[in-house]
């Protein structure tokens, strides 16, 4: 609708008529039928490849034969055992890993000095790869719970830690002035002024984090364990069981889009007042 037949409505009171076709619904609704036409493209896509070249279930199964494993690995509670367990892993994981970011990034953003002494040190900690720390961590920690939430807490600490420095290092130094001159506390400064200005990029890294979590925990369950997701895969490698370990792959994607998604909600909700604003 253009712009001049909107003011003559809105001069002669005429009420405003939307388009109700199928065709404007479905330009509308686009969005939200992409991913599932994708996804059944894929499928699609992955069972002719399958029919064609006549794969063995061992080398590649086709969607129906994983579907029957996940319904018997579900049925038995397999599944659910292992799910879980990685579910507190990446949640206690993240817990540590974000709080450790999160209070160390604003010490770092506010004090550059406090950050030419210790970013050094932060470098090479990340500078060497986390499946070579891994092993270590389950020889000194042992292959129980503790490593793998220290594994998770590592790999999801780093990209938290710098949005956080970004974030606050990105405020203008003239609103600090403003605060200043109304002699806001230092809480103040921090809710109203800091933290709204900070989200943006925080939220970034935190999307970066959560998917970085659920690798931390297959790379520790790698390393040692006997319970989990990623054990899961191990075992299912050792005795060729292939569909099993497409289950357990999806059911990691699964959880890494689902906590992807949670954190794109919430940056929208605390973020909505930029699209009030805009």
């Amino acid at each position: 609708m253009s712009v001049q037949v909107r003011e003559r409505s809105a001069r002669f009171g005429l009420p405003l008529r939307r388009s109700t076709s199928w065709l404007g619904r479905l330009r509308q609704e686009r969005r939200h039928l992409l991913f599932p036409l994708v996804v059944a493209g894929g499928v699609a896509l992955w069972e002719g490849l399958v029919r064609w070249q006549q794969y063995p279930p061992f080398l590649l199964p086709g969607p129906g034969v994983v579907w029957r494993r996940f319904l018997t690995a579900a049925a038995d509670g397999a599944l659910s055992r292992h799910t879980y367990v990685t579910l507190v892993e990446i949640g206690l994981g993240l817990a540590l890993g974000l709080s450790a970011a999160l209070l160390l990034g604003y010490l770092l953003g506010k004090h550059r000095a406090v950050e030419r002494l210790v970013s050094p040190y932060i470098v090479a900690s990340q500078s060497v790869p986390i499946v070579a720390i891994a092993p270590l961590l389950v020889i000194w920690l042992g292959s129980g719970l503790a490593s793998k939430v220290l594994v998770c807490a590592l790999i999801t600490f780093f990209p938290t830690l710098i949005s956080t420095i970004v974030g606050i290092r990105s405020v203008d130094p003239d609103l600090h002035d403003l605060m200043r001159s109304l002699r806001a506390s230092r809480w103040q400064r921090f809710r109203l002024l800091e933290l709204p200005a900070a989200l943006p990029v925080l939220f970034g890294g935190l999307k970066l984090s959560v998917i970085l979590a659920v690798v931390g925990a297959v790379v520790g369950e790698f390393s040692g364990a006997d319970v989990g997701l990623g054990f899961l895969i191990n075992l299912a490698r050792g005795v060729l069981d292939t569909p099993l370990m497409f289950v357990a792959v999806f059911c990691l994607i699964v959880i890494a889009q689902t906590l992807y998604i949670v954190v794109s909600l919430l940056e929208r909700y605390c973020l909505r007042w930029r699209v009030e604003t805009e």
